[in-house]
């Protein structure tokens, strides 16, 4: 048995160097930008270039996130590699895996929104949806949906992080967050499908613009009463929210043909609702309209531009 001071690794200090044992590449750790329980991820540079670090407290449990990333890259040969280089480095006299990843800048969805107003929810959820048409195609779920693994960046650029926790269609889900996975809220189980992220990435949002009533109800139902009907309460009497109920009802009991579907319904439902109300108040700028429809016709691109190149 392994236990937590076997594996454990203190944070380390900006201005380690890592040196890789078998490839010999060195990276220089500018800062922490993640510490979870499997592992801990740094800012760093090499010859000048921006990376992102994850060493591993176990060496298996790391292995597997790097052959899934790197099954990813070869499924999506069109994409930038998101798997740079897998090593081992001498820290503390200890062996320490990691792995390096294409750094990703960007804030998480959550925080993008706070600062830059709902009214972006419908440009980045349907580039969020688009992404998981990618991944869904390619025979993968993610998982593990939540606010700090999608990154949204300048103009709303976005990229999921954290592909540690994806998992092939039809097996298990790796990695979850409670708060959003369908088993918890007895609306599922948690073999990975298309489904699984729909019911996130509806949760995504219901957090994200209804933080306060949401943690509020995950503290007062009782197990045997969570189910998406509480949920679709909340979206009917939250007026940012209930423009989008008809998809969010189809989202928390996986009624989509598939996730081209759900990103075609997305469209449509964040569409109307913008225009009925810059017809009758001018209170949604020309300019947003705009974005949302370059964002669609980019999308459809293969070399789409708004994935960080």
């Amino acid at each position: 048995m392994t236990t937590s001071s076997d594996t454990e690794v203190n944070p380390l200090p900006p201005g380690t160097l890592l040196r890789g044992k078998w490839h010999g590449k060195t990276y220089r750790l500018e800062k922490l930008i993640g510490l979870g329980a499997n592992g801990q991820v740094y800012l760093a540079t090499s010859n000048g270039y921006k990376c992102a670090v994850k060493l591993g407290l176990d060496a298996a449990d790391l292995q597997g996130e790097a052959n899934i990333l790197a099954a990813l890259d070869h499924a999506e040969k069109k994409r930038r590699p998101f798997l740079l280089d897998v090593d081992d480095a001498l820290i503390g006299g200890r062996e320490v895996p990691f792995y390096i990843m294409r750094f990703v800048p960007g804030v998480p969805v959550n925080a993008f929104l706070q600062k830059h107003g709902a009214q972006w929810v419908g440009v980045v959820g349907y580039r969020l949806l688009e992404r998981l048409v990618q991944l869904h195609e390619a025979g993968w779920v993610f998982g593990d949906i939540k606010s700090d693994n999608v990154l949204v960046g300048e103009y709303g650029k976005l990229e999921l992080v954290d592909y540690g926790g994806m998992s092939a269609i039809g097996r298990s889900v790796r990695q979850f967050t409670e708060i959003y996975d369908r088993g918890y809220w007895s609306a599922g189980g948690r073999t990975a499908d298309a489904a699984y992220d729909w019911f996130s990435v509806g949760m995504l949002w219901l957090h994200a613009l209804d933080r306060k009533r949401l943690l509020h109800l995950t503290k007062t139902l009782l197990p045997q009463n969570r189910n998406p009907e509480e949920l679709m309460k909340l979206v009917r009497s939250n007026s940012r929210l209930k423009p989008l109920e008809s998809w969010l009802e189809k989202a928390f009991s996986g009624r989509f043909e598939d996730t081209r579907d759900a990103a075609k319904q997305w469209r449509e439902a964040v569409q109307h609702p913008q225009k009925s109300k810059s017809q009758a108040s001018g209170q949604v700028p020309v300019w947003m309209a705009s974005l949302f429809a370059a964002a669609v016709v980019l999308s459809l691109s293969v070399a789409a531009v708004w994935l960080f190149q």
